[in-house]
């Protein structure tokens, strides 16, 4: 039973006086002092402890690297198994998430109007911190329903969706407003949210836009981009032979779940050597167990209607040991695939930055901001993915920490003080 090993494994940790598994989290989650209130039989307190520090920290347990941060650095694990704090961690904040009861305070006493956009991690991590401290919520998301990349980039066998919808409802039930199906920069505006009184904007609308490979065949109608195949594998016929281009966790993500939509072979191809793997090893180990087979050393320079040629490659590394792959002349060869999954990272749409004047991005299309958040245009704020590129869940929750207390200062100075020296320089 889970139980028995979640007590079992919480009675191993030592306690220790500088715990670090706390100084491994981004978050530093208090994943001792939780496990201490755990044995005492003081679960909501333990609960409480996490969810204040992360209001994630049920999505966190299921999606984050422990390996690399707190089970990776529990002293536990010099010697032997370290404690499996993933699991302590779902057990606690999935009894928290059942019993917490927000106080909804009615908008007459709110302290002032802040827009979010986007419902992903940082959207919700904004949301939660900045309505526990009486502020009017709302989130325009553009899709159908919350979540963002939790619930349309996470297959349902890594992150289970109905943590992103009792997360939504905690949001709702302590006031938090949602406009589904909304688009800023297409349905509305950023000066029309100025315009109707909103003090602050916070943008955390993620990377949905696909990275190309620039190929000869990439708009054949057999070619598909992995963050779009993950918003609904459903729809996909995908046929029984698969190849996927790229090795990072979205490429593990999409060999998984196309094995459990029908696909009877499925090969992740790699340009470089076993370094240019970069999916956690579980994930690669997961999807090799699902029967996914890895090429290395390959490029894709061509798709056509029988599959991908691939040439050898030849790999070059820089002084800073940075590798790069070209292929070798000659070397091509065909690899038969009923379809292709292009999985090379992702870039953000550029909808609310193209519509609106004052906000600056970078050259590779994120959103330029300070180290609090804020962007080139007063009041405007941005974290995430949109600020990082594509990030871990964890990640993202670190610096929305930050922004949200960047937000509340700006509005309680700038608005509702006053305070004509406050100064908003941002050069970006």
């Amino acid at each position: 039973m889970l139980s028995k090993h979640v007590i079992d494994d919480a009675k191993r940790c030592l306690q220790c006086p500088k715990p670090k598994c706390s100084e491994g989290c981004p978050v530093n989650t208090p994943i001792r002092d939780a496990i201490k209130l755990l044995l005492e039989s003081k679960i909501a307190e333990a609960g409480k402890l996490l969810f204040d520090n992360n209001p994630l920290s049920l999505v966190c347990c299921h999606v984050c690297p422990q390996e690399n941060q707190c089970e990776g650095h529990c002293v536990m694990g010099r010697k032997g198994m370290p404690v499996q704090i993933s699991a302590i961690e779902q057990y606690i904040s999935d009894y928290y998430l059942n019993i917490y009861k927000p106080q909804a305070i009615p908008p007459s006493e709110r302290k002032a109007k802040i827009a979010i956009i986007g419902s992903g991690p940082a959207g919700f991590t904004i949301a939660f911190i900045l309505s526990r401290r009486g502020y009017d919520i709302t989130i325009y998301e553009g899709n159908d329903k919350t979540g963002g990349v939790m619930r349309y980039g996470i297959p349902e066998f890594r992150l289970p969706k109905h943590i992103i919808d009792r997360l939504t409802s905690a949001l709702v039930d302590s006031g938090v407003k949602i406009r589904l199906n909304t688009t800023i920069g297409a349905n509305l505006s950023l000066d029309e949210l100025f315009r109707d009184g909103f003090r602050a904007v916070f943008m955390g609308t993620g990377v949905w836009r696909p990275r190309k490979l620039n190929i000869r065949g990439e708009s054949l109608g057999h070619v598909h981009y992995a963050i779009e195949y993950l918003r609904n594998p459903d729809v996909y016929n995908l046929g029984s032979r698969l190849a996927i281009i790229g090795a990072g966790n979205v490429a593990m993500d999409v060999a998984r779940t196309a094995f459990r939509h029908g696909c009877e072979e499925v090969t992740i191809i790699c340009n470089l050597d076993e370094s240019g793997i970069t999916a956690r090893q579980v994930e690669l180990e997961y999807a090799k167990i699902d029967g996914a087979s890895i090429m290395l050393k390959k490029i894709a320079v061509e798709i056509t209607d029988e599959g991908v040629i691939l040439a050898d490659s030849e790999i070059d590394t820089d002084e800073n040991g940075y590798k790069t792959a070209r292929p070798i002349p000659g070397t091509e060869t065909l690899f038969p695939a009923d379809s292709v999954i292009i999985a090379v990272s992702q870039g953000p749409r550029s909808v609310i930055v193209s519509s609106t004047k004052g906000i600056k991005i970078k050259d590779t299309g994120l959103v330029a901001v300070d180290e609090l958040g804020r962007t080139t245009r007063e009041g405007v704020f941005a974290s995430g993915d949109v600020v990082t590129g594509a990030k871990t869940v964890v990640e993202a929750v670190k610096i929305s920490k930050r922004v949200a207390d960047a937000i509340d200062e700006y509005v309680t100075r700038r608005h509702l003080l006053g305070d004509e020296s406050y100064v908003w320089d941002v050069m970006a």
